[in-house]
C-alpha cells in the first residue's frame, strides 16, 4: 500500500508536547512516540476534530521514518479506519486524517495525568486495564 503522506510536518504545539513526552518517558526519537500517538488515536473511536493544524515547527518525519518496520500496517489501520468512519480513502483524506490522527493521539498522551513514566505509557495497552 501506498503512503498515505510523504512527509508528516507537526505544528508547534505537537512539538512542545512531544518533549514533554521524551522527558517523561526518556524515548528520545519523535517517530517512536508520534507512532504511540497515532495509536491512541486511533484507538478513540471519535473522528477527530477538523482543526487546522498548523505546520509552524521545525520537526518533520518522513513517512518511512515514522511508520518504520510497521509502515505498512499503519497505512492499512489509517484506510481502515476512514473507511469505517465514512470518509474517503482518496489520498487527500488519508493525508489529511492521518495528521489529525497523529496530532490528536500527541494531545492525548500529553494531557494524560497519568503518564508521568515509561511503564505508564505501557499500561495503556494493557486491555485488562479497559475491563
Amino acid at each position: 500500500m501506498n503512503a498515505p503522506l510523504e512527509r508528516i510536518q507537526l505544528s508547534q504545539t505537537a512539538k512542545d508536547q512531544l518533549t514533554k513526552l521524551k522527558r517523561y518517558t526518556k524515548i528520545e526519537q519523535w517517530n517512536i512516540l508520534c507512532r504511540w500517538a497515532f495509536c491512541r488515536s486511533l484507538a478513540e473511536p471519535s473522528i477527530p476534530s477538523p482543526v487546522p493544524i498548523p505546520r509552524d515547527s521545525n520537526v518533520e518525519l518522513s513517512w518511512r521514518v515514522f511508520g518504520g518496520e510497521l509502515a505498512e500496517v499503519l497505512a492499512i489501520a489509517l484506510k481502515q479506519r476512514c473507511v469505517n468512519d465514512g470518509l474517503g480513502t482518496d489520498p487527500e483524506t488519508l493525508a489529511l486524517q492521518c495528521r489529525r490522527h497523529i496530532h490528536r493521539g500527541i494531545g492525548y498522551l500529553a494531557g494524560d495525568p497519568n503518564l508521568k513514566k515509561i511503564e505508564d505509557l505501557i499500561r495503556l495497552c494493557d486491555l485488562s486495564s479497559l475491563e
